[in-house]
């Protein structure tokens, strides 16, 4: 018996390999410390995943059920016709040769099985069953074929099945199911985003209503302009908030008022009888100067009162105020109660600074500078320096620690210098909330040698020097 030694054919077959699992794409979720997501972002991008996992699975489940079905189908095939032909060599054992369509068969007998060895060695250790296997046509060109395996005591019997096509045919079809993932993802952006924008189009009407309603005295009511749904009912507990902090800020600004208007009119009792008394002949020198304390204090309460009426409003009053005359009665003041303490009070550079601002506010601003200054200096000198836009206040007291400079212009702190000296703490938190009223800046840093230097620059809105 003669033994067929051609090489196996390519045959026209339906495509079919073994299915691959789709690699997915790198993982690019930006950190939360770098990007801001938005709501309207995270609905696209869901959308987005689902529509690519969805179409993904789908294109790996059919990919892998095509291939096991064809594969089945091959290999049903194969192992029918190998049957035959061991059946049919039982028969008629003379006759070994035998044909299958699309199919190339090799039937070698007994005394052909070392003939095996030395055309197809890697065919001589196979046993019975069907094999993937590779191999190089006459042009040097790679293929794919499928291998059935039978061997009896007298005879080895071999299907080839060429696969070369059947990948081809299954890159082809690989790559038309996943430009449909492709299709299919881009068709879930285009839905997320237009989903995206449906849902986010009354919240961000609310959002904008909301903003326009915070500009007017009388908020707005928001639950009327939207349906009984998720966000009308936040825009009705934004409401019932609004309606509640509204309250809170009336009876606030009231009380502010009704304290201003109680507390300015003993006072202005107080001012009218130290005019009174400082008027009267014959006042000795001792009972003036007590006089003239109480008046430079009825006068800060005076300041005091305004400028925390005008914070409580959040209003910003103007005037015209000239900084170095009020640096000049503010030294007065304290010169007045320096008690014997060597330290000299004194105005030096540019005159002429005109501030758009009530002199309350000035003067309780820089009021709260210059009391510090004096406080903490024992000795040496306090100097207001007015410049173009700005006045400093340099003492001589003994510096500032960095946890003073951290913590200064928080409500209630005391300095580590402050042990024994009164106060609450707070002198400096108004000065702050002053500056950011009007738009100043406040500075406090420690001196070039020794003490603190507190500068208060004023907004570009001042006046032009006379």
């Amino acid at each position: 018996m003669a033994s067929v030694t051609a090489s196996p054919p390519q045959t026209t077959a339906e495509p079919m390999a073994v299915a691959e699992e789709p690699q997915r794409p790198p993982s690019r979720t930006p950190g939360r410390t770098r990007f801001r997501r938005q709501l309207r972002s995270r609905i696209i991008l869901a959308f987005v995943l689902l529509g690519f996992g969805l179409t993904a699975l789908f294109a790996w489940a059919t990919n892998w059920t095509r291939n096991r079905v064809e594969n089945q189908i091959i290999e049903d095939v194969m192992n029918r016709n190998i049957d035959v032909a061991a059946r049919q060599f039982e028969q008629n054992p003379d006759n070994p040769q035998f044909a299958v369509d699309q199919i190339r068969a090799y039937v070698y007998t007994s005394d052909k099985f070392d003939s095996v060895r030395v055309n197809w060695p890697e065919w001589y250790e196979l046993a019975d069953g069907i094999y993937g296997m590779t191999g190089v046509d006459p042009d040097g060109n790679s293929f794919s074929y499928k291998l059935a395996v039978r061997k009896t005591p007298k005879a080895w019997f071999f299907l080839a099945y060429d696969m070369s096509q059947a990948t081809r045919g299954e890159t082809q079809f690989q790559r038309a199911i996943w430009a449909s993932v492709f299709l299919f993802t881009v068709l879930s952006l285009l839905v997320g985003w237009w989903s995206a924008s449906r849902v986010m189009s009354p919240v961000s009407e609310l959002a904008n209503r909301l903003k326009l309603s915070g500009r007017s005295s009388e908020p707005e009511n928001l639950a009327s302009h939207f349906p009984d749904d998720e966000v009308g009912q936040l825009a009705e507990a934004l409401d019932d908030y609004a309606e509640r902090l509204t309250e809170v800020v009336q009876r606030d600004r009231e009380f502010n008022a009704d304290v201003s208007h109680e507390l300015r009119t003993p006072l202005a009792v107080v001012k009218g009888a130290v005019e009174l008394l400082l008027s009267r002949p014959g006042v000795d020198d001792k009972t003036r100067n007590r006089l003239l304390r109480i008046q430079r204090a009825e006068q800060q309460c005076t300041d005091l009162i305004s400028a925390l009426l005008l914070l409580s409003r959040n209003e910003r009053g103007h005037g015209a105020t000239d900084v170095a005359r009020v640096a000049e009665q503010l030294l007065d003041a304290h010169r007045a109660q320096l008690g014997g303490k060597p330290l000299e009070l004194r105005v030096e550079g540019e005159q002429g600074l005109i501030v758009d601002a009530p002199e309350a506010a000035v003067s309780v601003a820089l009021g709260n500078l210059i009391g510090n200054a004096v406080k903490y200096s024992n000795e040496g000198e306090v100097v207001v320096r007015l410049g173009r836009k700005s006045v400093a206040v340099i003492d001589s007291g003994p510096g500032l620690s960095a946890e003073d400079a951290a913590k200064l212009f928080e409500r209630g702190y005391r300095g580590t210098h402050a042990a024994h000296s009164q106060g609450g703490g707070i002198g400096l938190s108004i000065v702050r909330r002053l500056c950011a009223l009007y738009g100043w800046e406040v500075q406090v840093r420690p001196g070039e040698q020794r003490g603190v230097v507190a500068t208060l620059a004023f907004a570009d809105d001042v006046f032009p020097r006379v």
